[in-house]
């Protein structure tokens, strides 16, 4: 059965305390300086207020930082209303000077907020709660969403794209020397877990299937599957997008339970162990960047996704600054009866005309009908669709698209988007210039089904199971390969120094057993992280139902 809360056990030596009391009882011993760092929408308040009867001295950094007129020149200046350059400021930029404290006749002295750790301390700390939060507080209106603006109404594209790679560097570099780690989300019941228990549990971690925390969210073209047959999310209007497994925002829950259990980031698994996670080849081509993802894409009961493209490298790096770019792929997990795939532009479509009719609709509400310019596969259920960056493409309304991609995700070009009006009435954004501008006009017409939409090729195979290959193109840097196994088959792999990615596409799930003795048991739907380090492993089958399991990998 899939499971909402995947949850991993903290290494033995790793120590978890949860409830105030014992976060308390954990402070450092006086005389110390402690900084607590961590993102804006952690409640700082109430935890200075939680903390203020061990300390006579309370020193909030956001106190300290530039005026906002100052701040709001840092990271993205250009005048671009949907997308930014991603900001490469470090946090101190934020501040106009930064505190001096020491501690009075032998006290403790908290330090925290936002780049606490930028003062002089003896001991550190990282306050976090998950960026969905933040990207919640930013669509509700919360003041204070935005890094060093803690008295304004938040922007959402500052969140995105300069906000979050300043705090992500400012967090990874560090990483190796925290203190303790404390998992904000209830602020009521905070976990602590302490810095080298932390560091052990990545370790541990980073040499065994790993799974992280799935969620959806809500959006206009959101369909029901996930509500209906997942749970996720009953009380919202639909599930769109499901992240299984988007690695700068995908979290590991570590615990021994669901009251003492903190989520740790899965993006600092990468850069704590770059080489046993990605691989020593494919760390050094990302950095620590894992740079492939698993998400859903939820139109069942819903409608039809805007018809968009993605940039392509040499303008994703210039304009955007991603140093590699956002390649696709729809695994059709379930296809409606009728659904439809856009895909590729038509060997008579006219960019021109094309052009024309985008800005109509854009400017004028008129309404157009894309397949005049752009191909409409049938969702075949089981089928991959190859989606280059510069592909025009969408999922059509009624399908369960396994998304399986290069991990940059902000940069949806849209050309059309039904004439569709946001949660709020008002028109969805259409960045039309950007997907022009990157729009691929040389393969259309038969190319497009030839090369786009393949047919699997067998790599390999054995008695009761096969591995195809559904999907490799040249100008990408993954390929999708699927496992079929026959009920209670078993099939042997090795991740020979690169990580795989894993989802049960069809039957009732998969054992992964490795050489090292895990087993973790994958369930239909459910996204698993095979590190590099793992080397061979072994698939069973599970259930009366034979099973098909997706696995992409960098070529």
């Amino acid at each position: 059965m899939y499971r909402l809360d995947p949850r991993h056990a903290p290494a033995p030596q790793a120590a978890l305390a949860a409830g105030w009391a014992a976060v308390a009882a954990h402070l450092p011993p006086a005389p110390a300086v402690l900084a607590v760092d961590g993102p804006p929408t952690v409640d700082w308040d109430l935890l200075a207020t939680r903390l203020a009867h061990a300390t006579d001295t309370l020193v909030d950094v956001r106190a300290h930082y530039a005026p906002p007129a100052e701040v709001r020149r840092i990271g993205d200046t250009d005048d671009d209303p949907y997308f930014g350059s991603l900001a490469r400021n470090p946090l101190d930029d934020l501040f106009a000077t930064l505190p001096s404290p020491t501690p009075h006749d032998g006290g403790l002295v908290i330090v925290y907020g936002p780049g606490a750790a930028l003062v002089d301390h003896d001991v550190l700390w990282y306050a976090d709660v998950p960026k969905r939060y933040a990207e919640a507080a930013a669509a509700a209106g919360t003041p204070g969403t935005n890094l060093g603006l803690p008295a304004e109404k938040p922007d959402l594209k500052r969140l995105f794209y300069t906000d979050w790679p300043m705090l992500d560097r400012h967090r990874d570099t560090l990483a190796p020397r925290l203190g303790a780690w404390l998992d904000m989300q209830d602020p009521e019941h905070p976990v602590w877990i302490d810095g080298p228990g932390l560091r052990a549990t990545y370790a541990q971690l980073a040499r065994g299937p790993v799974r992280t925390r799935p969620y959806f969210n809500s959006t206009p073209w959101g369909g029901h599957w996930a509500q209906n047959e997942l749970g996720f999310n009953p009380e919202a209007s639909n599930t769109a997008l499901g992240y299984e497994l988007i690695a700068p925002e995908a979290g590991i829950l570590v615990g021994t339970g669901p009251d003492a259990q903190a989520e740790v980031p899965f993006q600092l698994m990468c850069v704590l162990e770059p080489e046993a996670v990605l691989g020593a080849d494919v760390h050094a081509r990302f950095g620590a960047s894992f740079p492939i993802r698993f998400d859903y894409l939820d139109t069942v009961g819903g409608g039809n996704l805007s018809l968009h493209c993605h940039p392509k490298e040499p303008y994703m790096r210039a304009r955007f600054g991603w140093p590699y770019t956002q390649h696709e792929t729809y695994y059709m997990t379930l296809g409606g009866d009728g659904a439809k795939v856009f895909l590729g532009l038509r060997e008579d479509a006219d960019v021109d005309v094309f052009r024309k009719q985008v800005e109509q609709a854009a400017t004028h509400g008129v309404p157009m009908d894309p397949e005049d310019h752009v191909h409409a596969f049938p969702a075949e259920q089981g089928q991959l669709y190859m989606i280059p960056a510069g592909t025009p493409h969408a999922s059509g309304a009624g399908n369960l698209v396994l998304e399986i991609s290069a991990t940059p995700y902000l940069y949806s070009l849209r050309f059309y988007d039904w004439l569709r009006p946001d949660a709020d009435g008002n028109p969805r954004p259409l960045p039309y210039e950007h997907g022009f501008a990157n729009l691929e006009t040389g393969r259309r017409g038969e190319a497009i089904a030839r090369d786009l939409v393949p047919r699997p090729r067998t790599l390999r195979e054995g008695e009761g199971w096969r591995e195809e290959v559904v999907g490799a193109l040249d100008e990408m840097f993954y390929e999708v390969r699927r496992y079929a196994l026959d009920t209670g088959a078993e099939a042997d792999d090795d991740t020979a120094g690169r990580f795989h990615v894993l989802n049960v596409v069809e039957g009732d799930g998969v054992g992964v057993l490795t050489e090292a003795g895990d087993r973790y048991d994958l369930a239909f739907a459910e996204t698993l992280t095979v590190p590099a380090a793992v080397g061979p492993y072994r698939l069973s089958a599970t259930g009366d139902r034979p099973v098909r399991v997706v696995k992409a990998l960098v070529r």
